[in-house]
């Protein structure tokens, strides 16, 4: 069976999760790819996730936390952001 040219490794996306409370430093630290914003009484992770395994991890990493999860959204990258796809 010949090798499918097209099949390239790339991130699964770019994913915005947005987390109740606002995070310290410490609790920050331990989401070192994601990018940080405070919204309001909301911490958002924003980052790029190599695969599926990725999300799972920061998703159980919330949990082990025992973070409020409200939403996790893949986000369209915005043009010329360090984070986007390349």
């Amino acid at each position: 069976m010949a090798l499918q040219s097209h099949l390239v490794a790339r991130p699964l996306g770019v994913y915005a999760i947005r987390i109740r409370g606002q995070l310290g430093a410490t609790a920050r630290s331990a989401f070192p790819s994601m990018a940080c914003e405070h919204e309001g009484g909301e911490t958002v992770l924003t980052g790029s996730l190599d695969d599926q395994a990725a999300l799972f991890g920061v998703l159980a990493q919330i949990e082990a936390l025992g973070l409020d999860l409200l939403e996790v959204r893949q986000v369209t990258p915005r043009p010329g952001s360090r984070r986007s796809l390349a």
